[in-house]
C-alpha cells in the first residue's frame, strides 16, 4: 500500500503539486512572516512553485497577502526570489 502525498496549491499557478515541491510562506501565531523550507513551523501557511513566474503571478495578485491575512515585506519577496534563481 503507497503512502499518500499532500497535495497544496500553489497560489501562482493554482495548480494543486505535492507539497515537497513547493516553498512554504508561513505567518506564526505572533504575526511575523518567514519562509519555511522543512515545512513544519507552526502557524499559517500559503505555497509557492520554486518558479520566477508564479512568484510574480502571486506578487501581483497579492494572493500571499491574501492567504496569510497580513502584509508581507518587500526583503520576503526579494528572499524568494534570491532563492529561486
Amino acid at each position: 500500500m503507497q503512502k499518500k502525498i499532500p497535495m497544496r496549491q500553489c497560489l501562482g499557478c493554482r495548480e494543486m503539486k505535492p507539497k515537497r515541491e513547493l516553498i512554504r510562506v508561513v505567518r506564526s501565531p505572533e504575526g511575523a512572516v518567514s519562509l519555511d523550507f522543512k515545512g513544519k513551523m507552526p502557524g499559517r501557511g500559503a505555497y509557492v512553485c520554486p518558479n520566477a513566474d508564479c512568484l510574480k503571478k502571486a506578487t501581483k495578485s497579492k494572493a500571499l497577502e491574501r492567504a496569510l491575512n497580513t502584509g508581507i515585506p518587500e526583503e520576503l519577496y526579494l528572499d524568494l526570489q534570491g532563492r529561486m534563481e
